[in-house]
């Protein structure tokens, strides 16, 4: 159950993976065509590339890789488990109220109801028949509806920072070979009239 957790993220999120980007796209292009005058530089922040939602993706499931594990090791008792066990699962109701909202589709609507509810309801049932829950768990689902969505922010938001720190120790471009020397020289000669080249 503990490691299901991660196995669930997993599927889920390759939904997420394969549509987010595309979705952003057509979300930023029907912006722009309404607001006009927004300028280019809020549309181009506003883009969702492969390499970023795959990075802010990456980075979550390391935080569910170790919600896992921390609730394997005890059992299920861990908070830490559990707070992300219940973010996991509120979710899929924000993914189902955001479409409905929308009127059409959106990533990870299809996985949402599909793997994200039901494996996040056994949990909690399992958890409950495990009797490791107790007056806390509703403090868990409270916690966890109030750090959710700083959990998202929070990892696109060092997503973009690691693509950043990335693009500045690649490999640098080649300079541009330097204007001047004999080349320009022979050049500057030869655009004046009446006067002969020098040759070597």
């Amino acid at each position: 159950m503990t490691w299901g957790l991660l196995a669930a993220f997993a599927v889920h999120d390759l939904e997420e993976l394969a549509t987010l980007p595309g979705w952003a796209a057509a979300q930023v292009d029907r912006l722009r065509e309404s607001h006009p005058r927004v300028p280019e530089s809020v549309w181009s922040a506003m883009t969702v590339t492969p390499g970023h939602a795959a990075t802010a993706i990456g980075l979550m499931g390391l935080v569910v890789g170790a919600a896992s594990a921390d609730g394997a090791r005890t059992g299920g008792r861990s908070p830490f488990f559990q707070t992300v066990l219940a973010g996991f699962g509120l979710h899929a109701v924000s993914h189902v109220a955001q479409s409905a909202g929308l009127g059409r589709y959106t990533p990870g609507v299809v996985t949402a109801p599909l793997v994200v509810a039901p494996f996040s309801l056994w949990a909690w049932r399992e958890l409950r028949r495990g009797g490791v829950l107790g007056e806390a768990d509703a403090r868990t689902t409270v916690a966890a509806a109030m750090l959710f969505p700083l959990g998202i922010l929070g990892v696109h938001a060092a997503a973009f920072g690691v693509r950043r720190l990335a693009r500045r120790a690649g490999p640098r471009r080649p300079a541009a070979p330097r204007r001047g020397g004999r080349a320009a020289a022979d050049r500057s000669v030869t655009a004046q009239p009446g006067r002969p080249r020098k040759r070597a």
